[in-house]
């Protein structure tokens, strides 16, 4: 791997050093061999250690990464037959939300989620996975499609929030996004939602709002970034990491809050490191909870959906 975070230093020191080993043409190939073997397993256990104390603020920069899964990847790796279907049928056809529909292990689902694109022109395409309205109309189109046919929606999130553009706000940004969230709620098939990267405010609620909100181990999910939270409250973003950490964004710290339902575990060092891997372990995750979905009544699902997210918050009192 080659984009190495800040404090991942030590570990990609240790990994320059096997990849000057790997180019030396040498008589004594069995030693230079064993001295890889040796900084290959203190890499390793490098790794393991630093991703076993991440702070929120490491996790949110993970999530950040830009060799994190993609939409585009997840489509490629868990779906056959994927076909997209584009345009809100009233302004354009958003980029940075992709839908459409294929089969998942058998099963036709459809399929919505933000991509944020891997390089610079990708990125620029997709609008650094930034929704505008147009998007989320599109997403809404998508959803009621899909209880239409009773086919059950699957989305993927990953995006520091809505495009903050005057164009998105002139054209209804807030309320699209309400609209988005009430179409979630509406709906009487099994949904399922996943936060495989950043899930940045009202822009990712509103295609969060699942029977099932999975979430990798190393993602985050929030109201606000943390240098956001840290501009508005501390009137700096150099407190960014004291944000993180008092905004409880990590999948560990929502789980306990009953924000999300489940944990998908990333490989060691972060799922950046083995996308494939990691993605067929969200893969099996979400077939699982698709399965006890499935036997589920509709009314059932939408109504159980609604309480868990007016529940989200409520303050119990004896």
């Amino acid at each position: 791997m080659d984009n190495f975070l800040d404090f991942e230093k030590p570990i990609a020191d240790l990994e320059g050093k096997i990849r000057e080993l790997e180019g030396l043409e040498s008589g004594s190939d069995i030693e230079i061999n064993e001295d890889i073997a040796k900084l290959r397993q203190k890499a390793t256990q490098q790794l393991k250690q630093t991703y076993a104390k991440l702070t929120p603020w490491q996790k949110t920069q993970v999530a950040r990464h830009v060799d994190r899964p993609k939409l585009n990847e997840i489509t490629a790796e868990l779906l056959e037959d994927f076909t997209p279907l584009a345009g809100d049928r009233a302004f354009a056809d958003d980029h940075a939300i992709i839908g459409g529909m294929g089969r998942f292990r058998g099963k036709t689902v459809m399929v919505i989620g933000t991509e944020k694109g891997k390089d610079t022109e990708t990125r620029l395409h997709h609008n650094f996975g930034m929704a505008r309205p147009e998007g989320y109309r599109k997403a809404q189109r998508l959803m009621k499609l899909a209880d239409q046919f009773h086919i059950p929606i699957l989305t993927f999130i990953d995006t520091s929030g809505a495009y903050p553009g005057v164009g998105a706000e002139e054209r209804g940004q807030a309320e699209a996004i309400a609209r988005s969230i009430e179409t979630c709620l509406d709906v009487r098939v099994p949904f399922i939602a996943s936060i495989v990267g950043e899930g940045g405010s009202g822009g990712a609620v509103a295609l969060a709002s699942a029977n099932k909100v999975l979430m990798f181990s190393n993602a985050v999910y929030s109201v606000i970034s943390p240098e956001g939270c840290a501009a508005i409250l501390w009137k700096t973003r150099d407190k960014a990491q004291e944000a993180a950490t008092a905004m409880k964004l990590t999948a560990q710290d929502l789980l306990s809050l009953k924000v999300i339902d489940r944990i998908v575990e990333e490989p060691v060092g972060g799922a950046q490191r083995d996308v494939p891997a990691a993605i067929n372990a969200l893969g099996d995750a979400i077939e699982e909870e698709l399965q006890e979905l499935d036997k589920k009544e509709p009314g059932e699902l939408r109504e159980e959906r609604r309480r868990k997210f007016l529940a989200i918050g409520r303050l119990e009192t004896s």
